[in-house]
């Protein structure tokens, strides 16, 4: 009789430790799975938090940041990516190297602008810059409650109160943007600077040797590009307007209609369709208007001889002068 007890008694512990252990792994496989879900919907949120103290991704293996945004400059091309870090190609030619592309640092940016330098807006209104520092272009330190950045031959940031401020060249007055009030949007050209106005109206100041500055009579416009000698306005109605050089035909864009966005080039312009496809004018002695097999674009950028395209699977496409690598966007890609 004794002996059928202890051999109840072993059994009942048996099973006792067996069902335990079964519901610790359990539990251990559940709170796993509590962890990653709330990661991922803390990263959807604020891809920042994906990192840990070190900077090191806690879900490299789950989630990579897509890129979101791009900016072609003179002679390389910038990205931002989704947890607000910010990628470049590398320049191939060591004389047109002016650490333009040593961004590899920069962390929780929201905006980009490349033109010889780079600019990065933060996402607490302060801006970095990096690059060719002629004329102080990058000198921007000090800047605060900036909401919006532009990039030429001088450096312009929009702050929240609808005032502008801008360093760098100012030989021609392209700089001279203290008294602007109520802006909305701005855009560098190479010597002049343009403004939107909260009412579509638009504003400019600097170089007008090609009537790039004659705005003053757009309406209803919506955003603006301004480039070399060239300066655009995205209407409401989804056609654009166009001021300055004709030279190569970058003006030619009164048939343009359901167009999103537009970005300008050194003698061509490019217009983003709300299918996703693309249009251009201009120069095209680069192939850099080789944009008409575009398809599921959400961003553009032309720069000075290339251009570059954003597909919403943040998947990157470029056409156009590759010297320098200035199109050697094939890796972030991957």
């Amino acid at each position: 009789m004794k002996k059928l007890i202890c051999l109840l008694l072993a059994f009942t512990l048996v099973f006792t430790l067996c069902a335990c252990g079964k519901d610790a792994t359990s539990g251990t496989e559940d709170d796993k799975k509590i962890s990653n879900d709330d990661a991922t919907s803390q990263g959807d949120q604020n891809n920042n938090e994906m990192f840990d103290d070190n900077g090191i991704g806690q879900q490299d293996s789950i989630i990579d940041a897509k890129i979101v945004d791009i900016s072609a400059g003179i002679e390389h091309t910038v990205a931002l990516k989704s947890d607000g870090t910010v990628v470049a190609t590398n320049i191939t030619n060591s004389y047109f190297d002016e650490g333009q592309c040593d961004v590899d640092d920069w962390t929780d940016i929201i905006a980009i602008s490349a033109y010889n330098h780079t600019v990065g807006l933060k996402s607490d209104g302060t801006v970095v810059a990096v690059g060719k520092n002629s004329s102080g272009r990058c000198d921007v330190s000090g800047w605060t409650d900036i909401v919006a950045i532009s990039t030429g031959f001088h450096t312009v940031g929009l702050k929240s109160d609808g005032t502008v401020v801008a360093v760098g060249d100012n030989a021609l007055g392209q700089c001279d943007v203290e008294g602007w009030t109520d802006i909305e949007e701005v855009s560098s050209g190479y010597d002049f600077t343009v403004g939107l106005k909260s009412d579509g109206t638009v504003v400019a100041v600097g170089n007008n040797f090609y009537g790039q500055c004659n705005v003053s009579e757009w309406t209803d416009i919506v955003a603006i590009s301004a480039s070399f000698e060239n300066t655009y306005g995205l209407k409401s109605d989804g056609t654009v307007v166009a001021a300055g050089d004709t030279w190569f035909g970058q003006c030619n864009v009164s048939d343009w209609t359901d167009i999103v966005a537009i970005s300008t080039g050194d003698g061509y312009v490019l217009g983003l369709k709300s299918d996703g496809t693309v249009v251009s004018a201009g120069n095209n002695n680069h192939g850099q208007s080789d944009v008409s097999s575009w398809t599921d674009i959400v961003a553009i950028s032309a720069g000075g001889t290339h251009s570059v395209g954003l597909k919403s699977d943040g998947t990157v496409v470029a056409v156009g002068n590759d010297d320098y690598g200035r199109c050697d966007v094939e890796a972030w890609n991957s």
